[in-house]
Formats: C-alpha cells, structure tokens, sequence
C-alpha cells in the first residue's frame, strides 16, 4: 500500500504533459492567484518539456513544472507550481527531484518566488541575481527616443518590423547575448507575439525585441540590444503599437533602464530571485540581455 500523508498519496505518479493538458496548465495557474495565460502555456508545452502531478481525485493537475532545454550550454526551469489545496505536501519537492534526475548534470537556471527559493536553496541552487517587474502605461517622448548621431562611431538606430529573412541575423546576435543558441524558441517568436522588432545601425541588424499578450496586458521581451540607448529605442517602438499596459522584467543591473522605465510609467511592482544550479551564473552577456522572453523560459 502507498504511503498516505494528508491524504495524498506519495507513489503518484509523474507524467509528461502535451498541449492537451492546456487548459489544467492554465486551472493550475489560476489556482496559485496567476494569470492563466494559456498563450504563454501553448508556447512552453509546445517547445519545452513540462511534467505534471494529477490530482487523485481528478480534479486537473495538482502539481507541473516545464524545462525548456538550451542544449548542450544549459536548460531554464519554469512555471514550478502546486495547487493549493496539495501546498506544503512535499509535492513540489518530489517533482523537482524527479526534474533534477532526469537532467542530470545539465546546468539549470530559473526565476524564483520568494515561496520557492528556499526549496531551491536546499537543492544547491545559488541566488546570481534578480529581475525588476515593471508595470504601467507607457508615457511617451514627445520626439521618438534616439541615439545621439555619432554615438558608437554611427548613426542612431533606427526599428521596423522582424521579417522571415532577419531570422538568421537575429539567432547569430542572440547566441552571445544568451549564451546559448534557441533558434526553436525565436523561430516561435513570430507566431507568438503580437509585435515583433529589430534594430538597426547602418544597415546592420544590431537588436530585436517582441511584445506579447498576457492577461490582458502587454509583455515586452525578449529585449536584447547593445546598449541602453538602443533598448529605449526598441521598447518605445514596440510601445507606439498598443494601447494595452506595458509589463517587463529587466535585470536590476540595467539600472538606467529601469529608470528610464519609471519615467515613462512603468512602475516597478515586484522582483524575482535568478538562481542557478551546476554553473556559476547566467550564460551568455547580460549587459546585452536587457528582459527574457518569459521568466519561465530565461
């Protein structure tokens, strides 16, 4: 017989989910107090590997969690949640042990709550640094941010819209940037955000950013650009093409950016721990890497 603590089995088993567990992905999130957000679930099922608990009574999932791989530089952890009613149950800690197994020594990197990263914290994840949330209307210049002319030895850059022959362009700037290369997660990119953008600099693409729906807002990443300058150019283009709010998370070493952000209306609400577990920190060059594409994802 299973062992019984709370009334909940420990022998449950674990399963891998498929986009048909959309709609229990999104009840979970629900659940937990988050926005459903099923577009970005549809995007983490369909490029990551997510597990699920069910609920022995059937009543959906009672726990899931998604990896998505950047093989063979690193794999991002996401989306770890339990239902309520299975809260401080062990549950979480026996899916991420099953995660953490089936990895092996993959390094992993993920977003933390201030709930999860204790557990994190036992399991030898290292806190490396944080994401500032900003939220708000975005309250525009009166001229289009620009570039001062002769900054960086060029013109100041100029944006338009990502088409299909910048996808090359776009994964051989990124693979530095993130330190690994996801060219199954940018190819998504145009199908999954509303808005998609690059910039440029005498002809050369130089940075791209993307604007997707979640809970009737409006996400501003992935934001990858050389500098800051150059940032506030791509999410002040991306912002003149919605009326909705604005949210992003930006690296809190990004400091001018996020002052800048505030300044335009986007307050800051909340910040998430960055943690990792069997590498040092991040991959890749976060002075380039101004906002992930999700928090779930990296």
């Amino acid at each position: 017989m299973p062992t019984i603590r709370h009334g909940l089995p420990d022998d449950l088993p674990i399963r891998h989910l498929t986009r048909g567990d959309l709609v229990a992905c999104a009840d979970l999130s629900e659940d937990r107090g988050w926005p459903r957000d099923e577009h970005r679930w549809g995007l983490l099922l369909g490029a990551g590997t997510a597990y699920g608990i069910d609920d022995p009574a059937g009543k959906g999932l009672a726990a899931a969690c998604v990896v998505t791989s950047y093989a063979p530089s690193h794999a991002a952890l996401g989306m770890m949640l339990v239902a309520e009613r299975f809260a401080r149950q062990g549950l979480g800690r026996r899916l991420l042990l099953h995660v953490l197994a089936e990895h092996g020594e993959t390094p992993l990197t993920l977003f933390a709550t201030d709930q999860g990263r204790p557990l994190y914290e036992e399991l030898d994840f290292a806190v490396v640094g944080s994401v500032e949330r900003s939220v708000g209307r975005f309250l525009p210049e009166n001229t289009p941010a620009q570039v001062p002319e002769g900054a960086h030895g060029s013109s100041a850059p100029t944006t338009r819209r990502a088409t299909a022959r910048d996808l090359p362009a776009i994964i051989a700037l990124d693979a530095p940037a993130f330190g690994a290369e996801r060219t199954h997660m940018l190819a998504r990119l145009p199908a999954f955000s509303d808005h998609f953008r690059v910039a440029e600099r005498a002809g050369a693409l130089v940075g791209f950013a993307a604007l997707w729906p979640s809970d009737g807002s409006h996400v501003v990443g992935p934001l990858v650009a050389p500098d800051t300058d150059t940032a506030k150019v791509l999410v002040t283009s991306l912002a003149s093409e919605t009326d909705l709010v604005l949210r992003t998370e930006i690296d809190t070493r990004h400091t001018e950016l996020r002052g800048w952000l505030a300044a335009h209306g986007l307050a800051a609400v909340s910040r998430t721990t960055v943690m990792t577990r069997g590498c040092p920190d991040v991959p890749g060059d976060w002075s380039r890497r101004f906002a992930p594409l999700t928090v779930a994802t990296g």
